[in-house]
C-alpha cells in the first residue's frame, strides 16, 4: 500500500512499505510524471545491471539516456520512449546485444507497452468510529 498526507507545502512524501519518494509541484522535486519517466529509466538499469550479471560482467561505465516523446494530445500522452545504451570499450558485440535485449524486456515498460487493462477507482475513505 502506498499512502501520503499533504500540507501546506508544494513538497508530499508518498511512502510504500520500507521506502518513499518525494515530489513537489513547484519544480523543486520531480513530479510523478517525470517520476515515471524516471522509473522507465531505472528499470532500464536495473535490466542492465541483471543482464552483466549474468554475463560475469561489471556494469560500470555503462550510460543510459532516456527521453520521452509527447504524443499529438499534448504532455499527457507518451508516444514514444528512446532509451540509448552506451557502453565501455570492454564490452563485446555479444554482451553489448544480452544487455540491450535484457533492458527490453523491463517489466515497467512491459507493463505500458501491454496497454495494461486497470481498474482504477478513487473513493472516499470510511472512517472507523
Amino acid at each position: 500500500m502506498y499512502s501520503l498526507t499533504l500540507d501546506a507545502s508544494p513538497r508530499f512524501h508518498v511512502s510504500g512499505g520500507k521506502h518513499s519518494a518525494s515530489y513537489a509541484t513547484d519544480g523543486s522535486l520531480m513530479n510523478p510524471l517525470e517520476a515515471f519517466y524516471a522509473a522507465l529509466a531505472g528499470c532500464a538499469g536495473v535490466y542492465a545491471k541483471k543482464a552483466c550479471k549474468e554475463l560475469g560482467v561489471s556494469a560500470e561505465g555503462i550510460a543510459i539516456h532516456c527521453k520521452p516523446f509527447a504524443g499529438p494530445g499534448g504532455p499527457l500522452t507518451l508516444a514514444r520512449f528512446k532509451t540509448e545504451v552506451s557502453f565501455p570499450g570492454h564490452f563485446s558485440a555479444e554482451q553489448r546485444a544480452r544487455v540491450l535485449e535484457s533492458v527490453s524486456e523491463c517489466a515497467v515498460k512491459q507493463i505500458v507497452a501491454g496497454g495494461a487493462d486497470i481498474g482504477f477507482s478513487v473513493a472516499e475513505a470510511r472512517l472507523c468510529a
